[in-house]
């Protein structure tokens, strides 16, 4: 069948992008979906900062390649084998299939699928193989799938392994934070840190991933405490319950300590704060995902003086299955307002723009909401209509 979709054309482009234009819309072909597969339509997807770290070369993908890998949809067909749901389901669609059998699934989400991890890297889906492609010069080439969803379209074919089934009552935009910066955020929380009731916790970097930890800390009934560079992202995480929210020099200066600590910024300098704001005896979780040069210091008198434990989380440690109807039961009881991580709505044609935003630290999540009577119009009449403040910027690198 013949989608709309966002082509990242090259990696490591020079910013600004809305005026080197990375991004190309137009037509694709997308094959049905083959064994173990669904075809969805995709009716929300959000733009993180691991699509940004493949456009500015700092993640090495293949390209042409399709990004867009936190959404959620609605399943139009299903491929052999896939007898556990029906077209008209409602999915989250995750970033990290799981295929149950190998060591790192047989951790509990503490390590990535190893075959999933090997398909993401080569730019397939998890049985293999790639669905998407177009004619370019009279040829015929293929474009690569992002993390095994590539949401930056219509249409979307996936592996049965990176969907997790919702109820009707869960709104598409809802849903789609529910695949990355909830399952990231939350996750860094529940799975790696796991604090107990009487525990603080101290959030540093309030992009879409710190918020989203901030605010399933605080649904967990934590007090919590914020630490960013953005004077509205602090005045955002007061909003959303934080007891405190404070610059990273106010922390240090102040002596600011929490038994646990979240650093969701992805930046050494975040790193070396949330160490310095970490109680002794208490846990320290990064889940950010730095420039792989990105070097920080540390004192192993202190990690072994102090007792410190450091735990680095991946997807937040996540078994999308078990951990998204947790998600879903707290924002269905009035305890999780997802809708707070929404900051724009935006066009499938505005990515450029949309990437330079993210890039200056300007968004927590800017969602692409299509309309399906209109592929590439938001749902909402206004564009950039933000409902939150801008996204991280602790050195420059938001969450």
């Amino acid at each position: 069948m013949r989608i709309t979709a966002a082509v990242l054309e090259v990696t490591g482009a020079e910013a600004p992008f809305a005026r080197t234009h990375p991004f190309t819309v137009g037509d694709l072909e997308l094959d049905p979906p083959g064994p173990g597969e669904l075809l969805v339509r995709i009716e929300a997807a959000g733009v993180c900062h691991s699509d940004l770290s493949v456009v500015d070369g700092n993640r090495v993908r293949p390209v042409p390649m399709l990004l867009g890998h936190e959404a959620a949809g609605i399943v139009e067909q299903v491929g052999d084998g896939v007898d556990d749901l029906v077209p008209g389901t409602r999915v989250v669609m995750t970033f990290l299939p799981r295929c149950g059998d190998c060591d790192g699934c047989r951790t509990d989400g503490r390590l990535p699928c190893t075959p999933g991890s090997a398909a993401n890297a080569a730019g397939t889906l998890l049985g293999g193989g790639i669905r998407l492609h177009r004619e370019r010069d009279g040829d015929a080439q293929d474009v690569h799938h992002h993390l095994g969803v590539s949401a930056f379209a219509t249409h979307a074919v996936v592996n049965r392994a990176s969907v997790v089934p919702v109820d009707p009552d869960v709104p598409p935009e809802i849903a789609a934070l529910l695949g990355c910066a909830v399952l990231t955020g939350g996750g860094a929380v529940i799975n790696a840190a796991r604090p107990a009731p009487q525990d603080r916790v101290i959030v540093v970097g309030l992009g879409g991933v710190g918020m989203a930890a901030l605010l399933v800390a605080v649904a967990l009934g934590h007090e919590v405490i914020g630490v960013d560079t953005v004077p509205a992202k602090l005045e955002h995480a007061l909003a959303c319950g934080a007891i405190d929210a404070v610059t990273p020099a106010h922390a240090v200066d102040h002596g600011i300590h929490a038994p646990v600590v979240i650093e969701a910024a992805g930046a050494a300098r975040a790193f070396e704060t949330a160490l310095a704001v970490t109680a002794p005896g208490g846990t320290t979780v990064t889940v950010g995902l730095p420039a792989p040069d990105a070097r920080a210091s540390v004192s192993p008198l202190v990690l072994t003086a102090e007792a410190r434990t450091i735990i680095g989380s991946y997807l937040g440690s996540a078994v999308p299955s078990r951990d998204i109807p947790r998600y879903v039961e707290l924002w269905r009881a009035g305890r999780l307002p997802l809708e707070r991580l929404v900051s724009s709505r935006i066009r499938l044609d505005d990515l450029d723009a949309a990437m330079d935003r993210l890039a200056a630290g300007g968004e927590l999540r800017q969602l692409i909401v299509f309309d399906p009577g209109s592929p590439t119009e938001p749902d909402s009449p206004t564009e950039h209509d933000s409902t939150t403040e801008p996204g991280s910027t602790i050195e420059g690198t938001p969450a």
